[in-house]
């Protein structure tokens, strides 16, 4: 079989396509590439196994989907949808027909938390859970690999069991995890494809041939016998899928099971999990059963039919303490799911445990290491605490185990690398690039796992990557890492980047300092860090050579042959070389002068690195005192820490009050992350005061100020005389340089005879952050011009400001402008997507209030009520309204 290195989405789609006559699709993060890979495939003219493209068909909304799905099956098509969180629960109402009608059919999910007190758009079970109920029966995929092996048990599974499958694995954590794994071909998945139930299923169709009707209604007479007859198929269920397993093991070499048992065979601990987290867990219980633990974990692959006979015959007879362990939470339940099926099949079957407790680990992606696993594992003998949690700190209702003890339990030979880039400079792009040069060019296992802020761009991006000699099991974030590299020189000061770093690791900065400059400007804390553990510290300065080269901001190809230079995974040479083959494939159609630059980017990358001597003084290097604003306790104890990547360390207490998910307006406004290369600087001399440079800042991020005399007087920065009608002013345009993301609209659109503004780098403007505080700090004063033009509309203060969209973004300043206009009597109802994601993302809140105290009131439901949601909004408040008016004329009368 041939290897390939790919996604989680792309490995169930890959089956999915093969399966399917037809696709009714609608996106939704992270499930969207799944449906995008199969329409392109479509377009490409990819053949499935009845010899045809398949018909793809982009709906309205997911429910939408779900019904074109029934529609389709009734029509005798294979059909499968992709989908997650509340869009699969949108599904629901059509996945109990198709089920009901014994439709065969997959349901690809990559599981995803659901948007409760607040929108989450990673990884966990809360949507499957919400489905269990359905009459689908579900499978768990726990790897990349197993997406693939799992999707196929399940598309077999389905046409002969006649019940539609459900299989999930988890958002982010699997469906975007790129891996190194075995593809099985169409021509192997056609050996296994019995056709007899492609026609049996094809015959049950709507035909005018052969008619019937389906769908009645019935009454009480006969609903609930004829609900009953349908048991036969769900009790054949666990052996049809037992069946397909063992053919895909004997095609594959890799074999499943309904329930999967690893561990010591004489273990008296055992976790029940289900998956990504299981593939941790297995990790973990190797490291200890080598250190004579007896310990295991049981795999749940089929949960629904739940077995509780399989269940059983997989756990050894010296078992007496199980932990189960579920990626949801029902709030007001006994138990969250998988441990009452649990519980209830070892009574069911007689088995007797001395200890069964239930827990709650990794919502909405929250980080599950083998350290917390270790934790589960002590609990069975100490506390033996029920219904708890791991991996947060519940101070408030006393749920979470404590971590006591740290443990690397990853398998010798494996090689960590962590890199630290910014939103849309190519770093996340680059690293796919690497892994997948490394798994298709070695006989190396390799996996890559991408974590984002939710800033559309700008934000932080950190790319987790790993090598080894044997399969990598390690489905958390790295921890103890042998390269890290930093492509943003901001990130210094804000991020604890080499806490994860091993001695004797190696660390490149992408910095436009000096050696000089690096000696006064690196923290104090990095310089021992780097000196007292032996780190090989080497810089590139990127960004000098992109400009050069003419790829802008774009530094991931520089940075990408740097990092093979340096980690030694392949032979430079060798590296350079598939680098250069990748380049050619992606950029070829564009011309030769674009290869060309990108050909010079990767030599640049390798010669451009610098090895950084360290000086015995580092040893001892101070920290300089940094003068800190003062700033609201909110920002303090909370923003700040979230900025800092350390939101995890928060305990539940910190939300107390903000249960229901409100979150405080204006905390962008103290983020000042300091991300931009270049800034606008202002030439008053050449400045026309026409505003427009203001009007189009996607981050009102640069702005007209009006000073007094007294003001501009005691100002540290220049400013000119004012027009009518503000002749009674000085004026000035102040960007503020710590918020700026360097998109450089504002000269674009300056219509001054000679620009006004000038893109100039921000090391050598730093003093512009001061300027802006100056002016921020200067006295309310009315609009002196009537807001409604351009002009004018930029005197009145945006009451949005510094969010996360994309730099140069589109959309944002009509957002800010009707901010300007309106903003101290709106009220929002939001639409789940990109606007949800730049307005309302916490900690970055950039809808603020203005000197009143008054701002826009923003509230957001999901991506496909946004009219409905909106139009209750503006029910409620007129019936308010209406009664307040009745109650004044009531209060005259």
């Amino acid at each position: 079989m041939a290897k390939r290195t790919i996604d989680g989405n792309t490995a169930a789609s890959h089956v999915a396509y093969a399966f399917s006559d037809v696709a009714a699709i609608y996106p939704i993060t992270p499930s969207s590439p799944m449906a995008e890979v199969a329409d392109e495939w479509s377009a490409q003219g990819r053949i499935n196994l009845f010899g045809q493209t398949i018909r793809i068909a982009e709906m309205q909304s997911e429910a939408g989907a779900a019904g074109a799905v029934h529609g389709s099956l009734v029509a005798g098509a294979l059909t499968s949808t992709f989908t997650a969180s509340q869009g699969l629960l949108l599904m629901i109402p059509n996945m109990y027909k198709i089920s009901g009608e014994l439709l065969p059919c997959v349901f690809h999910v990559s599981a995803r938390a659901l948007a409760a007190h607040a929108l989450n758009i990673f990884g966990d079970h809360q949507d499957v859970m919400a489905c269990r109920q359905t009459g689908f029966a579900m499978m768990a995929s726990n790897s990349v690999q197993e997406a693939m092996d799992l999707a196929l048990v399940s598309h077999l599974s389905t046409l002969e069991a006649k019940v539609p499958f459900l299989h999930f694995f988890d958002g982010f954590r699997t469906s975007h995890e790129v891996s190194k794994i075995e593809e099985i071909s169409y021509d192997d998945m056609a050996k296994l494809l019995d056709m007899k139930y492609v026609e049996d299923f094809r015959s049950r169709a709507l035909n005018p041939e052969h008619p019937q009707l389906q769908g009645t209604a019935q009454n009480a007479d006969i609903y609930f016998q004829n609900r009953e007859a349908a048991n036969k198929y769900y009790l054949a269920t666990p052996a049809i899928v037992e069946k397909y397993m063992q053919k895909v093991g004997e095609l594959t070499g890799r074999h499943y099971n309904l329930f999967d048992y690893v561990g010591a065979p004489d273990a008296e601990k055992v976790i029940v999990i289900m998956g990504s987290g299981a593939d941790a867990v297995e990790e973990t219980v190797d490291y200890l059963v080598a250190r004579g633990e007896k310990v295991g974990v049981l795999k749940v692959r089929l949960y629904r039919p739940f077995s509780p006979a399989h269940m059983v015959a997989a756990l050894p007879k010296t078992v007496t303490k199980l932990a189960v362990l579920d990626r949801t939470k029902e709030p007001g339940a006994l138990g969250e799911p998988l441990y009452l099926d649990v519980v209830a099949g070892l009574k069911e079957m007689g088995r007797e445990m001395d200890v069964v407790v239930g827990g709650r680990y990794g919502l909405g992606s929250k980080e599950f290491t083998p350290s917390m696993i270790l934790a589960i594992y002590k609990n069975l003998d100490g506390e033996q605490k029920n219904h708890f949690t791991i991996g947060i700190n519940d101070d408030v209702t006393g749920t979470s185990l404590v971590v006591d003890e740290q443990i690397d339990v990853a398998p010798a030979g494996t090689t960590r690398c962590k890199f630290y880039g910014l939103g849309s400079d190519g770093t996340v792009g680059a690293n796919k690039n690497s892994i997948k040069i490394i798994g298709d060019h070695t006989d190396k296992y390799a996996q890559a796992y991408f974590s984002y802020d939710s800033k559309k761009s700008g934000g932080i991006t950190i790319s987790d990557l790993r090598f080894g000699d044997t399969p990598i099991r390690s489905t958390y974030l790295i921890n103890k890492a042998d390269f890290v590299a930093c492509h943003n020189q901001s990130y210094v000061y804000e991020y604890d980047m080499l806490s994860t770093l091993k001695p004797g690791g190696t660390f490149l900065l992408n910095t436009q300092w000096t050696r000089e400059e690096l000696e006064e400007r690196l923290p104090g804390s990095m310089k021992r860090y780097i000196a007292n553990n032996n780190i090989k510290f080497y810089t590139i300065d990127a960004v000098a050579k992109a400009k050069e080269i003419g790829l802008g901001g774009r530094i991931n190809t520089i940075c990408q042959s740097a990092f093979f230079k340096l980690s030694g995974i392949l032979p430079v040479d060798q590296a350079v070389d598939y680098m250069k083959k990748a380049a050619l494939k992606s950029y070829g159609k564009k011309g030769d002068d674009i290869v060309q630059m990108n050909y010079a980017a990767i030599d640049a990358g390798v010669d451009a690195v610098v090895a950084v001597d360290i000086p015995d003084s580092w040893k001892t290097a101070e920290d300089k005192p940094v003068e800190k604003k003062a700033v609201p306790e909110f920002i303090e104890k909370v923003v700040n820490v979230m900025n800092r990547q350390e939101g995890n360390s928060l305990p539940v207490s910190t939300f107390v009050g903000m249960e229901d998910g409100t979150f405080p307006q204006g905390t962008a406004a103290y983020e000042k992350r300091g991300t931009a290369v270049d800034i606008p600087v202002w030439d008053a001399a050449k400045c026309i005061q026409c505003n427009q440079c203001s009007i189009v800042c996607p981050h009102a991020a640069i702005r007209p100020f009006l000073l007094t005399e007294e003001e501009a007087a005691n100002a540290p920065f220049e400013t000119k005389a004012g027009m009518k009608p503000y002749d009674n002013y000085k004026f000035r345009i102040q960007v503020s340089a710590m918020d700026c993301l360097s998109c450089g609209v504002c000269v674009e659109t300056c219509i001054a005879k000679e620009k006004a503004i000038v893109m100039a780098p921000l090391k050598d403007n730093l003093k512009e952050a001061e300027n802006w505080d100056y002016c921020i700090a200067l006295s309310h004063k009315d609009n002196p011009m009537a807001k409604a033009n351009v002009k004018g509309s930029q005197f009145e203060q945006p009451l949005l400001e510094f969010s996360g969209a994309c730099a140069g973004c589109g959309e944002t300043p009509y957002a800010k402008l009707l901010t300007q206009l309106f903003g101290d009597r709106m009220q929002i109802s939001n639409a789940t997507g990109c606007s949800s994601i730049w307005g309302g993302s916490a900690p970055s809140m950039p809808y603020t209030t203005n000197y009143r105290g008054f701002g826009p009131a923003w509230g957001n439901s999901l991506f496909e009520d946004n009219a409905e949601h909106g139009l209750g909004m503006y029910l409620g408040y007129k019936q308010l309204r209406s009664r307040a008016k009745m109650l004044v004329e009531e209060t005259v009368a």
